[in-house]
């Protein structure tokens, strides 16, 4: 793996216009799994694409060998004003995936790219940059997501979310699954090829994973029409992971290295997300003018080990240990160095798992479930005292992962009675994860009386989260479809809630 390191850099080296750039097998179309951005600066993005003419087979129908792609930068959606163009290596060892940073752009406006290879042109895709650091208050719109099990759901949600005026999507993980896949699709009910359908262990495997989710229309849709942050979860390796353990199968440091490779080679990040020997990174700041600080967290690749058990498990002194980190030491450091420098109105934290406290039994227990921030407590504790000793302006953590959407207060301390609020927490539901009908509601629907500091609990419905981000303001829309078993289906609006600058806590409206 330490070579990948090397051959991204290569990869982001401008091509020999005159190479020798090979058809693909049979001379199918190459852009079969899209094209997107991500990571949008004042003065760039992230383009990505991968040329897959043959998506379900190992090297994706190209040749064993690098080839040029061009780039192409306008705009306009017609290409008669182009600002950037460039030609940039596919590489057989990034599974002739391209990730090209472009720099050079205006701030705080929309921007049209494409690709070319050999006679083929991709899609255009719509991105835009970000205002720069000293720029008015403005406003931001943004969705987030996660969650999207292929063969649990088609992803509707997708397909209403284009239709918004978005500035950015943010993904919050669990972008796929590590499970096997039924032969006849589970939910979708069309038939899966068979390399497709065993869970996935080895690089190959990972890579047809993701060429099977990004290769639904609506998903691709999505990020044709705006830039995109995304982070990962647990199921981009395996469920509920810590660092290089599972509660599974012990050491998963090889099975690890390979999703994680196949994440970057299928994602619009940066340089510092690809593999290499320490890893990569993905924690990542985004500053929209004076109005937002968005701080995307990595809450997996550097957790300890949950110290009361995997799962629900009853509390245990063990979890107050100094020394047990959700995030890393680096990575707090980071996190707690921007608190201190956050010049922002509003500081929103995107969390792969729910930061607020969800006591399961009351008065009778202490049954929590570990492998959120209820699992790590002390850490928990570090971050909002962070928060409380930099006087951080309007704390809103944005989390995915639970299938299911709470609306919650903040506590500075959950196990201090009477202990104020800091910040206020919005989880979204699943795109598909758990498929129609009710899945969460009657189990944990009865343990909201023990949580008078969660405001709003729906186990059942799937979507996304639409938020507006002014100056007075962080507004909330909870997005909701009425089944994931077709792809046209209905969306309605479930709930909205806000959150007034000054005042932690959100309100119904």
């Amino acid at each position: 793996m330490a070579g990948v390191a090397g051959t991204a850099a290569l990869a982001q080296m401008p091509a020999d216009r005159a190479a020798a750039t090979p058809r693909p097998s049979g001379g199918e179309y190459p852009f079969t799994l899209g094209i997107a951005s991500g990571d949008p600066a004042p003065t760039g993005v992230v383009l990505w694409t991968r040329l897959a003419p043959k998506p379900y087979e190992p090297g994706g129908g190209m040749p064993a060998r690098r080839v040029g792609v061009r780039w192409e930068v306008a705009r306009d959606e017609g290409f008669r004003r182009l600002v950037r163009t460039g030609t940039a290596w596919a590489l057989p060892e990034l599974s002739h995936s391209v990730h090209v940073e472009v720099d050079g752009l205006d701030p705080d406006r929309e921007w049209f790219y494409r690709f070319r290879y050999r006679d083929d042109v991709s899609m255009v895709g719509r991105t835009r940059t970000a205002p720069t650091a000293t720029a008015g208050i403005g406003a931001l719109s943004f969705a987030y997501a996660s969650c999207q099990r292929w063969d649990e759901g088609y992803f509707p949600s997708y397909a209403h979310m284009v239709r918004e005026d978005l500035d950015l999507v943010v993904h919050l993980g669990d972008y796929v699954y590590e499970y096997g896949i039924p032969a006849d699709g589970g939910f979708r009910r069309t038939a899966v090829p068979e390399q497709l359908r065993a869970a996935p262990r080895d690089l190959d495997q990972w890579r047809m994973r993701y060429a099977l989710v990004k290769s639904d229309p609506q998903l691709q849709a999505a990020h044709l029409a705006f830039p995109w942050m995304v982070t990962w979860d647990d199921h981009e390796v395996q469920n509920d992971y810590a660092n290089t353990r599972s509660q599974y199968e012990g050491d998963i440091t090889a099975l690890r290295l390979a999703a994680y490779r196949a994440w970057y080679e299928h994602q619009p990040v940066r340089t510092p997300a690809r593999p290499g020997a320490q890893g990569p990174r993905i924690y990542r700041r985004l500053r929209w003018g004076r109005l937002a600080q968005l701080d995307l967290l990595d809450g997996r690749q550097y957790r300890s080990v949950p110290p009361c058990g995997w799962g629900e498990a009853p509390a245990c002194p063990g979890q107050d240990d100094p020394s047990v980190t959700m995030l890393g030491t680096d990575q707090e450091r980071w996190l707690y160095d921007g608190f201190a420098h956050t010049s922002a109105r509003w500081n929103i934290l995107g969390s792969n798992v729910m930061m607020g406290r969800l006591d399961h039994d009351g008065d009778a227990g202490d049954l929590l479930w570990h492998d959120a921030w209820d699992g790590f407590p002390a850490a928990r504790r570090r971050l909002t005292d962070a928060w409380v000793r930099h006087r951080v302006p309007n704390p809103v953590v944005v989390t995915g992962d639970w299938h299911s959407t709470f609306v919650n207060d903040i506590h500075r301390d959950f196990d201090t009675p009477g202990s104020p609020v800091v910040g206020t927490e919005i989880v979204g539901t699943s795109i598909s994860s758990n498929g129609d009908g009710e899945v969460y509601g009657p189990y944990y629907g009865p343990m909201m009386r023990y949580n008078p500091h969660i405001r709003f609990f729906d186990g059942d419905r799937r979507g996304y989260v639409r938020c507006h981000v002014g100056r007075d303001e962080f507004r909330a829309e909870l997005r909701m479809v009425d089944t994931v078993s077709r792809p046209d289906a209905v969306e309605s609006t479930l709930a909205t809630f806000a959150v007034e600058n000054g005042r932690p806590g959100a309100h119904r409206v």
